[in-house]
């Protein structure tokens, strides 16, 4: 867990330093940084899913996920929830939103844990080489929590918990189960967290509100899929 551990206290660090930084950029600026941090997730989105579109052994699972996690997002009503806790602060559901999907989705934070779990002192020990994903994660996830925090403000502090519960739900399914992650498993969480990243990437560059929030349950579908596949 130690991996985890640490890459929750960069994205504390970094959020704190772009917290910071806010006060001292304009709104111009600050505008460069939505457009700049919008085109980013459009290309980062499709770098996730495109190239896993055709390893997928369930091409519909993705669209499923979609279609199943968004009708539980909205019959939970997750947006209007989290916008009523953080009705003073403009943008705060876009810009956690986007942080999250940034910081979980892709190899070094999925698989990373499960390398972790499955090294023999459980990815204790600091020089421990099956926590690399994780520290590597951890020095992206430094400059990405700044950026983002320059732009949203302190609410991106709330992203670094759910990192850590995020990771350890793979740390503990490895653990448990004594078993790697399958691949088919994160192939989908690739494509349907690509998806995800581009539906914020849209709403950052104001282009079409998709209501991102609503849509994250879609990833756990994937894996609630696996997992019982996995025990049947």
């Amino acid at each position: 867990m130690l991996g985890t551990i640490v890459n929750t206290c960069t994205i504390l660090i970094g959020s704190t330093l772009g917290c910071l930084l806010r006060k001292g950029i304009g709104d111009k600026y600050k505008k460069t940084l939505f457009d700049g941090l919008g085109l980013c997730c459009l290309v980062l989105g499709m770098n996730a899913a495109l190239p896993n579109m055709s390893k997928s052994e369930y091409p519909v699972l993705f669209i499923l996920s979609i279609a199943i996690g968004g009708l539980i997002g909205t019959k939970l009503n997750i947006e209007n929830r989290i916008n009523q806790i953080s009705q003073n602060n403009k943008g705060a559901v876009q810009g956690l939103t986007t942080g999250v999907l940034l910081y979980c989705i892709g190899t070094f934070s999925i698989v990373g844990p499960v390398l972790s779990a499955l090294s023999p002192s459980h990815g204790w020990a600091f020089d421990e080489p099956d926590n690399t994903f994780l520290y590597t994660n951890a020095t992206l996830d430094l400059v990405t929590s700044a950026v983002l925090a320059a732009s949203y403000g302190r609410i991106m502090l709330l992203a670094a918990p759910i990192l850590f519960c995020w990771q350890s739900l793979f740390y503990m399914i490895a653990y448990y189960f004594s078993a790697a992650m399958p691949e088919p498993m994160r192939i989908e969480l690739s494509i349907v967290g690509g998806v995800l990243i581009i539906s914020s990437g849209l709403s950052i560059l104001n282009i079409k509100n998709c209501k991102t929030v609503n849509l994250l349950p879609s990833l756990l579908i994937p894996i609630l899929f696996y997992t019982i596949k996995e025990l049947i």
